[in-house]
């Protein structure tokens, strides 16, 4: 199954190529959570809806962006209120092919007392030793819940129960590739929204989504207050409120694009001789493969093709004949081929690269640190 899984992955990558001239960060999707038949969360005088919080807040962050960062295309999964399948949300994404995409939600409670904003991406629970289907779970099957409104739900998401914890289990094993990515953005929002009209940050959390598994890019879900709790839901309900927190987002989004588009920075004139498989080689670059030891001293620079929590070893099919240097970073283990000890050296493959890894970057290692070239 997990030999399965990774050829999924790598045919998703490889449906999507960029051009070498247009791999900056182009494509924004902001997708305003639930709307149409689907309220989301409800106030609990029942006047004030997260459909409408959602929409509201997407729409200025996207005006935000578009006014701030021209360039780039924002696409809304929905400009109103309509119902929109979480499903089709991810396909919306796939299909434009974005960089990055924003799931924007409004979280509740049963209780008053909790307050205020978090930052979620795609894998299982952020706590060391916490169970991933005992915590946070109120918060992933209500979300996760929408598809029983659909048609057919079972079929459209092969067979997944949003009451069923071992339904959790597949997504449990489709861990993000984009994970890092993923996580370096939510910290950027995490703090953005920090000292905004909601006030208390909750922290950035790794959960299982199904409106981040099914997107092909790096992707969160931000809960931008409770509903439930008095404080958070007036700042929603005022427009300034609103606009603030959006102004914020965009903050957000124009720091993580100024760091993806310098790590996709790339010669015009660079030459791209090689085949997929064969740019270690060609290159004359040693490029270990996956696991191998890094040597402390040694400095050189490759093409990030991915990173995630799991161990891949070389010849995984996720990998598409590369033969990857695999480095540890905290949780994540990051995958970097076309390894040399120049930078020219890393660059000169790097658009053939990105046709098969759309959301390749080149990297800088030093030892077992791995960062952003300059």
């Amino acid at each position: 199954m997990k030999r399965t899984i990774y050829l999924v992955l790598a045919a998703i990558l490889a449906v999507f190529p960029a051009k070498a001239e247009d791999i900056g960060l182009n494509t924004l999707v902001i997708d305003p959570g639930h709307g149409g038949t689907d309220p989301g969360a409800v106030s609990r005088d029942g006047k004030s809806y997260e459909k409408t919080f959602t929409l509201d807040i997407a729409k200025r962050f996207a005006e935000k962006v578009r006014a701030e960062c021209p360039g780039v295309k924002v696409i809304l999964t929905r400009d109103s209120d309509k119902t929109v399948a979480l499903n089709d949300r991810a396909v919306i994404a796939n299909k434009a092919n974005a960089q990055l995409f924003v799931s924007i939600h409004i979280n509740a409670s049963p209780k008053t007392s909790p307050n205020g904003y978090s930052v979620h991406v795609l894998g299982q629970s952020s706590k060391k030793d916490r169970d991933l289907f005992a915590y946070n779970m109120d918060v992933c099957k209500r979300e996760n819940s929408v598809i029983l409104l659909e048609d057919d739900y079972s079929t459209t998401y092969q067979g997944f129960d949003p009451s069923d914890p071992e339904s959790f289990i597949f997504m449990q094993l489709m861990q993000n590739s984009h994970l890092e990515q993923s996580l370096s953005f939510a910290q950027m929002v995490s703090e953005s929204l920090a000292g905004g009209p909601v006030t208390e940050n909750r922290g950035i959390w790794q959960d299982p989504f199904l409106v981040l598994w099914k997107t092909a890019m790096p992707a969160v879900l931000v809960e931008l207050g409770f509903i439930s709790n008095s404080t958070d839901l007036t700042a929603l309900k005022s427009e300034t409120s609103r606009d603030k927190i959006a102004t914020r987002l965009c903050l957000a989004f124009k720091k993580y694009k100024t760091g993806y588009d310098r790590s996709v920075a790339l010669d015009p004139g660079a030459e791209i001789p090689q085949e997929a498989g064969q740019a270690g080689e060609k290159a004359g670059a040693a490029e270990p493969a996956a696991g191998q030891e890094v040597s402390a001293e040694a400095v050189r620079y490759g093409v990030q093709i991915f990173a995630g929590s799991k161990i891949l070893e070389a010849g995984d099919p996720a990998f598409m004949g590369y033969r990857p240097l695999r480095v540890k970073s905290g949780k994540v283990y990051k995958y970097i081929i076309a390894v040399s000890d120049e930078i020219d050296g890393a660059k000169k493959d790097f658009s053939k690269i990105k046709k098969k890894y759309p959301d390749a970057f080149i990297v800088r290692i030093e030892g077992e640190k791995v960062s952003l070239s300059k």
